[in-house]
């Protein structure tokens, strides 16, 4: 992650993934003010064997355990998260998408929202997810 300080009327640090996409969207993948960080929408790193497009739970595990070192290197930790967005394209998977969640936040418990969506930046991805934690 590439870390990146922009002064403004309170202090702001703008977390980069280094994707191009950023700049083509003119987005990074998280942004801290204060003591609050909120993380940008996720999708799974698909390989077509530790996770697929047709496995609902892997994409969402793998999305989850990658946000820990976002999480990490922001200071932050799962235990701080507060709030998760979760956006799929298959609701009747609910459950296992429940199930990779709660692997991670059971004891935890951010509040949540899960909602079904028409498409994702691409066809193989079924789940984003964005965060909201705090630092400190």
């Amino acid at each position: 992650m590439r870390l990146k300080n922009i002064k403004t009327m309170s202090q702001r640090l703008n977390i980069s993934s280094g994707s191009p996409f950023e700049d083509t969207f003119g987005y990074c993948r998280a942004v801290k003010t204060g003591n609050l960080l909120e993380i940008s929408g996720t999708v799974a790193i698909i390989d077509g064997e530790k996770v697929s497009a047709d496995d609902l739970y892997a994409q969402t595990f793998n999305i989850i355990e990658r946000i820990g070192v976002v999480l990490e290197e922001a200071g932050s930790s799962f235990k701080d998260v507060v709030r998760t967005r979760i956006f799929t394209t298959d609701i009747s998977q609910n459950l296992e998408i429940a199930r990779a969640h709660a692997h991670f936040f059971k004891d935890i418990k951010p509040t949540t929202g899960i909602y079904e969506i028409s498409a994702l930046i691409a066809p193989q991805y079924k789940v984003e997810i964005e965060f909201t934690a705090w630092v400190g």
